[in-house]
């Protein structure tokens, strides 16, 4: 007889076929970790055991390394300034401005400067206005510098002439290679720089619209110097043969009034008074006061010397005032010339009564006897 064999069905939706293929997908063989995370994952299990404090600890110590390192890194060799770059000079020595650099970086190295302190600290310095400085990493420095503009050359206290600008900032010496100005300023404070700096300024401002007002109508080439202590109170002394001359101003019309004043001067020169002319006084716009000195000579020492109480004092005896009436544009020579005379007659009577009053005291003074 013939075996028959019968043939199992596979791959039915039913059937064994479908069971292992779902066995095997849901038995998928697990997916190795890595060594890196591997390491992970055995930290994150051990720091579950350390009690808070311990890890506080940790953390404070891992912040310390960190700041040690960065310490010893900024102050390395590595970052040791070496090169200073400097933008912007002309009056200002390059050499200066590196050599403050170089001092106030030193210690501390290009990486941990203090940029702000090193700016403040240059602009210090009287000719730089503003300073602006940058890292050049990893060993330079940048420093743009500008400048202050010199406008003006005071005359001191001490009788030194220095550049200031429109800050009212002293500046450095007026040099033999500098353009002389016309004339010069006086009556700057010096004792607070600081806290008279608004008064300084418009001392400064003062000056420079009188410059531009001379300068406009012919005059300035007469004058020497402007005496602005008190700006309500200009005084100009005037150049060359006139120097020892005065012109009070006032408080406006400075341009108008230093006209007149000089048309006073020059009809008055013409006269035989002409040279006893000590100041003229225009501070009230209306009239001209001329002011005649004797011939005697004033006694004069040194700035705050004991001789310079004398001058003022004699300054104060010896000066005349001739009043002009009717305005300076009619002032003539002969109203000077006659009130010259009785100056100077007063001047005799006074002296010739001083005389008889000495001759009396000796008269009477017992020790001739």
């Amino acid at each position: 007889m013939r075996e028959q064999a019968i043939a199992h069905k596979v791959g039915n939706r039913s059937g064994m076929g479908g069971q292992r293929r779902s066995t095997s997908a849901t038995q998928r063989p697990r997916r190795r970790e890595s060594g890196g995370q591997a390491l992970a994952t055995r930290v994150r299990a051990m720091l579950g055991y350390v009690p808070a404090f311990l890890k506080l600890a940790l953390t404070i110590v891992v912040g310390i390394l960190i700041f040690a390192g960065y310490r010893a890194a900024a102050s390395a060799s590595f970052f040791q300034v070496r090169n200073v770059e400097v933008q912007g000079t002309s009056r200002v020595s390059a050499d200066e401005i590196q050599a403050i650099v170089r001092k106030e970086v030193e210690k501390s190295g290009v990486w941990n400067a203090d940029l702000h302190g090193l700016n403040a600290r240059l602009e210090r310095v009287p000719w730089i206005r503003t300073a602006i400085v940058s890292r050049v990493l990893p060993d330079g420095i940048r420093v743009r510098i500008t400048e202050r503009v010199p406008r003006a050359v005071v005359r001191t206290a001490s009788g030194r002439f220095r550049w200031i600008d429109d800050d009212a900032v002293l500046l450095g010496e007026m040099l033999p290679t500098d353009q002389i100005p016309v004339f010069f300023l006086r009556g700057l404070n010096e004792e607070d720089p600081e806290g008279a700096r608004t008064e300084n300024r418009e001392r400064v401002a003062k000056f420079l619209e009188l410059q531009r007002d001379w300068d406009t109508a012919g005059l300035s080439e007469r004058v020497s110097e402007v005496n602005l202590i008190d700006i309500r109170d200009v005084r100009a002394q005037l150049a060359g043969d006139n120097s020892q001359i005065e012109v009070r101003l006032g408080s406006q019309d400075h341009g108008k009034r230093l006209k007149d004043a000089l048309d006073v001067l020059d009809a008055q020169r013409q006269s035989r008074y002409g040279s006893l002319i000590s100041y003229i006084d225009l501070s009230q716009g209306k009239r001209a006061i001329v002011g005649l000195t004797s011939g005697v000579h004033k006694t004069s020492g040194e700035a705050g010397g004991p001789n310079a109480a004398t001058e003022s004092t004699n300054e104060r005896k010896t000066d005349r005032d001739l009043a002009v009436a009717g305005g300076p544009d009619k002032v003539s020579a002969g109203e000077a010339i006659t009130a010259g005379n009785k100056t100077i007659k007063d001047r005799g009577d006074k002296s010739s009564t001083s005389e008889k009053k000495s001759d009396k005291s000796k008269k009477s003074d017992p020790r001739d006897r």
